[in-house]
This record gives structure tokens, sequence and C-alpha cells, in this order.
């Protein structure tokens, strides 16, 4: 197109910038937020103005993710990867690295639940009773067997550089289903191990990184560890407004917008457009979120089901029911987190700990989507870096293992009540149905309806995308 007011000379510009141009820029203004409210977006625009994807296609059978991380590679023989020939072989020598090993059985007992019968073990019991929902992927494996690594790969499909995380890709391919709520939410991240790499834009637009939010009993912040200043009447930081007035606070910040739009125009620089995005939804979320945040409008039936008022599951419960309600209110993407799980010593105590705080709320959650009709179209991932190895370490724990792992997911279009995959007789390394991680997030991307081979951000001059250039859908678990 050929387009200049102030020149009698043609002069190239994009669309981008021609609506920018007209009015003032309110064109500009109202394209953004066209696109902002569309929650399939059919084209999403790179940084030079072309559409840099196709999104939100008619195999979509998942609207939302609700990603229960658990940091420090849980112990996949001690709860759904069962072996009764670990057991047999208890004690017995096994050849590891340059030494030897001698084989751990698991102290907890396997029972098989629901009709599908899946082997779940006694340590989770209340997930055991949703096993005809859940599909376990016994096969999977990583790169590296280093928690930062692995924790980074997890998240965004990379050990070596900084990328996208997975949250943000969902965000950047669908959008936000709710303006007025960030469209990726963070409860309780870990500050080591990647720390904010695990749910940071990257190259992508500042938009799509992930908010964080702290919540947890008495101002516990859960297994996330790390600064956090936040409290359970203020889960985000500096959110709440105490020194103005909303219409005050809304001419300050048309005041900064005019200027952050005006240097917008001179320099066309896509991070200064996330700027601008992030206020506007900062100021909206102060009239939302604090009422969404509020459990006490829940019904009492609702808090006993997930764990909320008993010690050992209250904030994990909290967590998994803030997931819920924000996946109610069109958040695209929802991880929760909970660590404390690097067993190298002391496997028998720390596990019963972990798997305590954790089953019922899980179980909870899985329960309170399938009654309200979302389980359908939310897909719930549980898992953590890696897994454990099949041989003890200090006498009574297990060391890191990420040749072979499980993890589940639930709803979302997965077949439910499947193994899918296997890892060798004693648990050590995935041999059939193998899924690395870029396998993994080229099939969830796939419940969501995206192609994870096309979507993908032109950034340096490449076509970056989740999966590298690797990945493939696994079929036999889709619905």
């Amino acid at each position: 197109m050929h387009f200049d007011c102030c020149s009698n000379s043609e002069t190239i510009v994009s669309r981008r910038e021609m609506l920018t141009r007209v009015g003032c820029g309110f064109g500009a203004m109202a394209f953004a937020a066209m696109l902002a409210q569309n929650s399939m977006a059919s084209a999403i625009l790179g940084p030079d103005g072309r559409p840099a994807l196709v999104a939100g296609g008619k195999s979509a059978k998942a609207k939302r993710v609700i990603f229960l991380y658990m940091a420090g590679g849980p112990s996949h023989l001690d709860t759904f990867d069962y072996k009764p020939e670990l057991e047999r072989a208890d004690g017995k020598n096994l050849s590891v690295g340059r030494g030897n090993g001698q084989l751990l059985a698991s102290p907890w007992k396997f029972q098989q639940g629901g009709k599908s019968g899946l082997w779940i073990s006694d340590l989770f019991p209340n997930v055991r009773n949703c096993a005809d929902d859940i599909c376990l992927l016994r096969g999977m494996k990583t790169a590296v067997p280093a928690h930062a690594q692995a924790s980074v790969m997890m998240h965004t499909g990379s050990f070596q550089f900084v990328r996208p995380s997975f949250g943000s890709w969902v965000l950047y391919g669908l959008g936000s289903g709710n303006e007025n709520l960030p469209g990726f939410i963070t409860i309780n991240p870990g500050a080591g191990n990647g720390g904010a790499q695990n749910y940071g834009a990257s190259f992508l637009p500042a938009s799509v990184q992930g908010t964080r939010v702290d919540v947890g009993r008495n101002g516990n912040r859960g297994g996330g560890g790390g600064r956090g200043q936040a409290t359970p009447d203020e889960p985000i930081e500096d959110l709440r407004n105490d020194r103005y007035t909303r219409s005050a606070q809304r001419e300050q910040i048309d005041f900064v917008q005019a200027l952050n739009k005006e240097r917008q125009r001179r320099e066309k620089d896509n991070a200064i457009e996330g700027l601008i995005e992030s206020y506007e939804l900062a100021f909206r979320m102060q009239a939302e979120v604090p009422e969404l945040i509020d459990l006490t409008n829940e019904k009492q039936s609702t808090l006993e089901m997930y764990g909320i008022g008993t010690a050992a599951t209250d904030g994990f419960g909290r967590q998994c029911l803030l997931a819920r309600r924000f996946a109610e209110e069109g958040v695209r993407f929802i991880e929760v987190s909970q660590g404390g799980w690097d067993t190298h010593r002391n496997l028998r105590t720390d596990m019963e700990r972990q798997c305590g705080a954790v089953d019922r709320p899980i179980a909870a959650l899985l329960t309170d989507l399938k009654q309200r009709g979302m389980l359908d179209d939310t897909l719930v991932i549980w898992g953590g870096e890696f897994g454990r190895t099949p041989y003890a370490q200090n006498g009574d724990g297990r060391d890191h293992n990420a040749k072979g792992f499980t993890i589940w997911m639930a709803g979302g279009g997965v077949k439910g009540g499947l193994s899918y995959g296997s890892t060798d007789p004693t648990g050590g390394e995935a041999i059939d149905g193998v899924m690395d991680i870029h396998a993994w997030h080229a099939t969830a991307l796939h419940l969501m309806g995206l192609d994870h081979s096309t979507l993908t951000f032109n950034h340096a001059g490449r076509d970056f995308r989740l999966t590298d250039v690797k990945g493939r859908v696994v079929p036999e678990i889709v619905a």
C-alpha cells in the first residue's frame, strides 16, 4: 500500500503503521483491542506486522491448561509406574556407571483403580479414584538429569538457550479468554531451577509472559520458594492501589500511556507495545482479581473437598481451587507449583508428606472440573522435570533419572484410563512408547488446536517454535 499524508511522494507502510497514523493512532488501538478480545485469534501479527501463524483449528479439544508442576522430580517408581520385577529384585546389585547400586523396591503397595484398572500407588488413593480420567505417560524421557536444566527444558523446550515458556506459546497462539485477567498465571513459582524463565515470554510479546500469584496458608508460598513479598490479602505484588482514587489513577495512566504511545509511534518498538498492554491489564485487574481470589464465598463442602482448613493439604488445596476459579474465568494457562520432591534420602518420610499434601486437592480439582462440565475442555497435566532411579541412594533415597519417568494428563481430549509407554522391568529407562519433551509439547499443543510446526515467531531472522525443529504428535493418547 502507498500512503503518505504529509508528502506528495509515495511511501510504503505496513498495515499496522497505517492504522497507527490514521486518526492519531486510534485505529491501531481499536485493532489491538479486537485482537486481544479474540480468544481464538485467526491471525497473530509478527514483529513485521504480518501474520505469523494460523491458530485455533477444528482439532481443538482443550480450551485451557492447568499444569500441576511437581518441582524436584517425583519418583515414578513409588507413584504411577508399577514394577513387580523391582519388588522381586529388591536388594540385588545393579551396575551404575563405574560402581554398583542396590535395587530398591517401592515401600508402598500398588492397586488398580477404576474400570480401566490403572495401577497407582497407595500414596495416591484419591487420585486413583479418578483413574478412568487419567492418561499415564510411562515412557517419558528428558535431555539432562540436572534440576535447573531439566526444569527449563520442560517449561521452554530448551535447556541451553533462553526461550519462551510453554504457557507463553499457548497464550500467544490462542489469546486470552478474559480481557480483565492475565491469560497466563503461575501460582507459587519457584525462584530457582530456571526461576522466572519458566514462565517468561523471552522474544515473544511481553504481554504473554506469566503473571506470578503467591498464595498459601498464613502467607506461606507453598512449595515455590523464593523472595515473594505477597500476603494472603495481596497475592500479586503492587496490585492494590491505596494512594489514588480510581478516576485519578485512570487519569495518571492515560498520561503515561500517551507518552508510551508517542514513543511507540516513533520507534516501532514491540517491547513498548507490551508495556502499554500491561499497564491497561493491571488497571483492569485491580477490580476483578480481589474478588476472584477471595475463597470465602465458596461452599464449605467445596473447601473441605480440596482439603482447605486441614494443615497437610491447606496450601496446595488453595492453589488448586484458585486454579479452577481462574480457569472458569477464561485464563488460558494456569501453572500450580509444589516443590520438595528431590528425595535423595528419607524417601519414606518425604514421599508420604509430599503425596499427602497434593493427593486430595488434585482429586478434588479433577472431580470439581468434571462436575462443572469443564474437564472435557481443560487439559490437566501432572509431573516433574524427571524421575528417580530404581537403585537406592543413601540407603533410603533415589537419585535423578532422566532416562525414564512418568507424567500424566487428564481431560482436554486425552484418552482416560490409558497407560501409554513403559520403562524397562525395573523402571530405569523408557523402552516403549517413548516420549521426549518435544513430543509431549507437540501433543499438548495439538490438543489445544495448535500445530506445533506452524506456531512460530520470527526472531533474529529465524522462525522459532516451542518444539525447535523436533517434536511429533502422539495420536495414540488422543481421544
